[in-house]
């Protein structure tokens, strides 16, 4: 039996040392690849579509509510359908912070002004999720704007300006430091109204996100004339040059302007109202105004033939003066109601006599037909005198017709009595019947609208006395015209 006591390892030297070297060396490794995860942790991985890595680069870390949750485990191209290359996130996160709602959005925040860079995550409120392997959309990504590149968007020109200003200024301020302080210590009045003015300017109601816009708008509307604003302003410089001789003259007009204005506040509101009359009445005058520009070419004429009647309207006035006085007279005298009075009822009796008689004229023209007619009857004449047209009508000796006794009016046999007659002699059967219409239609009171006499269409064959039976087609509202 050996006598010598067994000896515990941990008295080997050797071997304690190297445990302690191994430990060591797993403690480096972890610590070094922590930021990539430690080995045999399950991760929760879903990717992030970018526009580009903006600085990021594997290992930087993901953010929610300001807590390290994971970190980028590496980073891809991919190559949209419209062409456009874009980076893919592949991150790997805590499985406690799992599942992402569907709706969560990223945003690539800077750390500091050195450039690291981290991608912040917003929990969204989808009820879907994120499985692991989804995918962030790139319309749910947003990028910062990083210090080049708000630099970048002035030109080489603008950045050395930029640079000589930053020397000018750091010279104008050197050597004034006790100037500055001093300067810096009467800010609080300014600090404390400041408050309330950009309270007001951040309001909703003043828009002011839509100032910068605009102002980009309307600077690139007026690039097309930089060269005619630079004259603009060199015009500008020669006004005002002069202007600064005038100090004097510009300080009274200035002093003047506040009882100007206190003026202004009190009168200006006074006078709305008449403002607004005049608008009123101006926008009411547009339609005349339109209507009077559109007859400008007939009125111009019309006044100016009316320019030298008017001239002469005073001799004309001269003469309605007698010519009044004259109708004064006129009505002062006592025959002149009993006389209007006889012409009243005259004007009474006649007036159902003028009923009927101004249609036959105004409608059937039968007064100048009349006397037209009578004047070509009597138009021709000889050395002894005027002779009257007259040609006699021989008709056939029928039963009861009007070229012999009858015993009835002419009421002339039927066309199938006679055979063998001549179209002349047939015309003449045709009208052996009496046509006699004593009081034909005028468009009289009570009357079709016709001019009945002479357009008659009588039936034929058959005698007829009185007006026609029915109105005469193409009579209705025309002029009679006789040969």
């Amino acid at each position: 039996m050996n006598g010598r006591r067994s000896q515990s390892p941990f008295a080997n030297r050797i071997l304690i040392g190297a445990l302690t070297v191994l430990v060591l060396i797993t403690a480096v490794y972890l610590a070094y690849s922590a930021n990539s995860g430690l080995p045999f942790v399950p991760t929760y991985d879903v990717n992030a579509d970018v526009p580009d890595a903006a600085g990021l680069i594997a290992t930087d870390g993901v953010l929610i509510g300001g807590a390290r949750v994971g970190y980028i485990g590496s980073i891809s191209a991919a190559k949209l359908q419209s062409g456009r290359t874009i980076a893919v996130l592949h991150l790997k996160l805590n499985k406690s912070i799992e599942p992402l709602p569907a709706d969560s959005t990223d945003l690539v925040r800077p750390v500091s002004p050195l450039g690291l860079k981290y991608l912040q995550i917003t929990r969204g409120r989808s009820s879907r999720a994120l499985v692991p392997g989804a995918t962030i959309p790139l319309d749910r990504t947003s990028l910062p704007v990083e210090i080049d590149d708000f630099f970048d968007m002035f030109n080489p020109a603008t950045r050395r300006a930029s640079q000589t200003n930053l020397n000018s200024f750091g010279d104008g301020f050197a050597g004034r430091g006790g100037d500055f302080n001093q300067a810096l210590s009467r800010f609080q009045p300014l600090v404390d109204n400041l408050l309330p003015v950009m309270t007001n300017l951040m309001d909703p109601r003043t828009r002011w996100a839509q100032l910068f816009p605009s102002l980009e708008q309307a600077a690139r509307e007026v690039v097309g004339v930089a060269n005619q604003q630079a004259q603009l302003f060199t015009g500008i410089d020669e006004t005002f040059t002069p202007l600064s001789q005038a100090t004097p003259a510009l300080q009274a007009a200035i002093t003047g302007g506040p009882p100007s204005l206190k003026t202004a506040t009190r009168e200006l509101p006074a006078q709305a109202q008449f403002t607004n009359d005049s608008a009123e009445l101006f926008r009411r005058f547009r339609p005349a105004f339109v209507s009077l520009g559109q007859a400008s070419v007939q009125l111009a004429p019309a006044e100016a033939a009316g320019i030298p009647a008017l001239r002469r309207s005073p001799q004309l006035n001269r003469r309605f003066v007698v010519t009044l006085q004259a109708i004064q007279r006129f009505a002062d005298d006592a025959r002149t109601l009993p006389g209007l009075a006889l012409l009243t009822e005259t004007a009474q009796l006649i007036e159902p006599t003028v009923a009927f008689i101004e249609p036959e004229q105004t409608s059937c023209n039968y007064l100048a037909l009349f006397f037209r007619n009578l004047e070509s009857a009597l138009s021709e004449s000889d050395a002894t005198g005027t002779e009257l047209n007259v040609e006699p009508l021989a008709l056939p000796q029928l039963p009861n017709s009007e070229a012999g006794p009858a015993s009835a009016p002419a009421d002339g046999p039927p066309n199938s009595a006679f055979k063998g007659l001549s179209p002349e002699q047939q015309t003449l059967v045709d009208d052996s019947f009496l046509h006699s219409d004593p009081y034909p239609a005028t468009e009289a009171p009570g009357q079709p609208a016709e001019c009945e006499s002479g357009n008659e269409r009588y039936i034929p064959g058959r005698t007829m006395i009185g007006t026609a039976p029915v109105i005469q087609p193409g009579t209705e509202k025309t002029k009679l015209v006789l040969p």
